[in-house]
This record gives C-alpha cells, sequence and structure tokens, in this order.
C-alpha cells in the first residue's frame, strides 16, 4: 500500500520517469540488493533521460522536418563536394549558437533538403529550436497573417526559433509585398537566431532572384555576411540510386 502511493504521488508531482523505473525495480528481485542511494540514483537517471525524450519529441514534432533524416547517415561516398570535417563542425550545432547562417546550394536531388533536415534533427537533439518552411509557403502563411490580424504573432514565433530552414529558396520569383515580408523575417532574426537556406540557384544569382536592389543589397548582407557554405555539385543521388538499383541482378 505504502509503495502505491507513492506511485500515485510521483505520477501527481509528473515524475513519470521515476514512477516508471519505480515499478520496474519491484519487479526485478536484483535491484533490491542495491544501496538505497544507488537505487535513488538510477530513479534519477530514469527521470531525466525520461524528460530529454519527451523535449526531443516536442522540439522534433514542432520542427516538422521534411524527411527523417540524421548527421549519422550522411553518405560522403558519392563525389559532391561534401567534407567530412564541414559536416563534423556544422553538426557541433555552434553556428547555430552564434546566430549564424548556412547557405545550402546545389543542383537538383544533391541532397540540400535531407542535409538541411539532418542538421535540424541534430540541432532538435541538443535542445534548440528547429522550423522548416519551403519559402512558398512562408509566403502563404505571411499573407494570410496578414489579412487575419495574426501577422505580428507569426513574426513573433519565427524570430523566438533557433534555426529556421527555408527550402526551395529562389524557385520563382517574388512579388514586392513578398520582398518586405521577407526583408521582415531576415531583419527580426539578424544576430538573434539562425537561418538555413537551401537552394538550387547559386548565391550570385540570389540578388537578381529578389529583385529589389536596395531590398535585395539589405536581405543578402543580413543573410551572406559570415555565413557558412555548402557549394554541393555532382549528379542526382536520386538518379544514381535508382541507376544502382536497376543494375542489381533480381535473380
Amino acid at each position: 500500500m505504502l509503495t502505491q502511493n507513492t506511485l500515485d504521488t510521483l505520477r501527481q508531482l509528473k515524475l513519470t520517469g521515476m514512477c516508471d523505473a519505480l515499478e520496474q525495480q519491484r519487479a526485478q528481485p536484483d535491484t533490491h540488493d542495491l544501496a538505497f542511494e544507488e537505487r535513488l540514483a538510477l530513479l534519477i537517471d530514469r527521470e531525466v533521460l525520461h524528460r530529454e525524450n519527451r523535449r526531443l519529441d516536442r522540439l522534433l514534432k514542432a520542427a516538422r522536418l521534411r524527411v527523417p533524416a540524421c548527421v549519422e547517415d550522411v553518405d560522403y561516398r558519392h563525389p559532391r563536394g561534401l567534407e567530412r570535417s564541414r559536416m563534423a563542425g556544422l553538426a557541433s550545432c555552434d553556428w547555430i549558437r552564434q546566430s549564424l547562417n548556412l547557405c545550402i546550394t546545389g543542383p537538383t536531388g544533391c541532397g540540400k533538403t535531407w542535409l538541411a533536415c539532418a542538421l535540424g534533427n541534430q540541432a532538435c537533439r541538443q535542445g534548440l529550436s528547429v522550423r522548416y518552411l519551403r519559402v512558398p509557403r512562408l509566403f502563404e502563411q505571411v499573407r494570410i497573417a496578414h489579412g487575419d490580424g495574426s501577422y505580428a504573432r507569426l513574426m513573433n514565433q519565427l524570430l523566438k526559433i533557433d534555426l529556421l530552414i527555408l527550402d526551395d529558396w529562389g524557385m520563382q520569383k517574388v512579388t514586392a509585398q513578398q520582398r518586405q515580408d521577407l526583408m521582415e523575417v531576415i531583419e527580426d532574426r539578424h544576430g538573434r537566431g539562425s537561418t538555413l537556406i537551401a537552394s538550387q540557384l547559386p548565391t550570385e544569382h540570389w540578388h537578381d532572384y529578389i529583385g529589389s536592389a536596395t531590398l535585395a543589397d539589405a536581405i543578402l548582407d543580413r543573410l551572406l555576411h559570415g555565413a557558412h557554405r555548402l557549394n554541393l555539385k555532382g549528379e542526382s543521388l536520386r538518379k544514381a540510386k535508382a541507376q544502382n538499383a536497376e543494375s542489381v541482378d533480381p535473380s
């Protein structure tokens, strides 16, 4: 009865990890031989792990990453100019803590989105908040926010994110309103959060993509100054995988 009261109290205190660990200790006679301090340490460790896992689940859910990718699975065999040392530095996420940006450019199929999501996953695992958005979806959300009065709230949400991933940058020309909205997002986050841009368009063409010389200068100065860059090259990974699959003898 006393143990059940303890379990109920742990649940009321939302110490779910400790509660589960205590129930396991009751079911495992070997743990009864441990000293009180050792059993208590096991309970505390379990609670810490439980909370870390719950936080990671929340961060990953909020990030809405497009693909389930992680840095441990990066393929360095494909000749696309991706260096292990560069990826190791980026995987430390120190650049995010320093509010620096990252630009990943390269042709279709070279893994830009996958790498962006892998780094987003790594940031979540280190307790940092992440949000993945395709640029057209960002513009659509901002347009709706202008109309329903939620613009200030949306901008505040974007400001608080440690790493904002903007994919499909440069896919289509932007309107005057979209240029202004993009400027507001980039300006708000400048020096306060990191932005990762994934684009087929080389950075030297970004000025023409944005369109307005004055706003383009301001946006690119904030995005590219001091930013890390990954310029990928080579054939499509998807195409290479498809060719490899076709070359395998089905027998």
